[in-house]
């Protein structure tokens, strides 16, 4: 069993679909990966919902930030 997970790759939606015939969605993993060789091998892909989300009562980007 691997110990190490695959990092996953956050790609837009319009990209996911586009790439939907070689690709399956695992929700084991709640990612898509490759159709047949995917539960091993090639990339885990993410569809991107982090841009234009609007910050909460307008407080700055915290996200990647370190403690003072």
């Amino acid at each position: 069993m691997r110990t190490v997970k695959r990092p996953r790759r956050y790609l837009d939606e319009n990209w996911i679909a586009l790439l939907r015939p070689i690709f399956r969605y695992s929700e084991h993993r709640d990612a898509y990966v490759l159709r047949l060789v995917g539960r091993h091998r090639g990339p885990v892909l993410k569809v991107e919902r982090r841009h234009g989300a609007p910050l909460l009562a307008g407080l700055p980007e915290r996200r990647g930030a370190r403690p003072s």
